[in-house]
């Protein structure tokens, strides 16, 4: 699929924040949600300084667009990143509902520069007891019954 003349200028955008974000001692990439043509949110990769694993790009714009919209539910937004997003990043877009994401480097090209993710994608391919992180199960029953409460809260609502 080709970019359209839109997508260009938000690509553009989100890279131009990667750059922007380095130079303040982010990471190398950025990422821009866009509404409606309205850009919500525009953020850095900021793990190092922020000392928060989980302060990449996309899950920062993911933040900010939703504390500005006041919703968890961002099914009518795009999201442009620098790069591919990692499988944190894009879980974090399945979650928020995000149905369109564009994009200009890929993992590939993230791991020629250090940032390989593609370890991550090969474990969450394997069975728990495969993976490189011991993951230990306990408390099945109390556990369950939270999520059966939950089941039966009224006025909850599903995400």
């Amino acid at each position: 699929m080709r970019l359209n003349s839109e997508d260009k200028e938000f690509l553009e955008l989100a890279i131009k924040t990667a750059g922007e974000n380095m130079e303040d001692g982010g990471g190398p990439f950025g990422a821009i949600i866009v509404r409606g043509g309205i850009i919500l949110a525009r953020a850095g990769n900021r793990v190092v300084p922020g000392h928060d694993p989980t302060a990449h790009a996309e899950v920062m714009a993911i933040r900010m667009a939703a504390d500005k919209l006041g919703t968890h539910d961002l099914k009518d937004c795009t999201i442009y990143a620098s790069c591919e997003p990692c499988p944190m990043c894009l879980g974090a877009i399945y979650w928020a509902g995000i149905r369109r994401l564009v994009y200009a480097s890929d993992r590939f090209s993230a791991a020629s520069a250090g940032f390989s993710d593609n370890h991550i994608y090969e474990e969450l391919a394997l069975d728990n007891g495969r993976r490189s992180i011991e993951m230990v199960r306990g408390l099945k029953e109390e556990g369950d019954t939270i999520l059966k409460r939950w089941v039966e809260l009224p006025d909850k609502i599903q995400y």
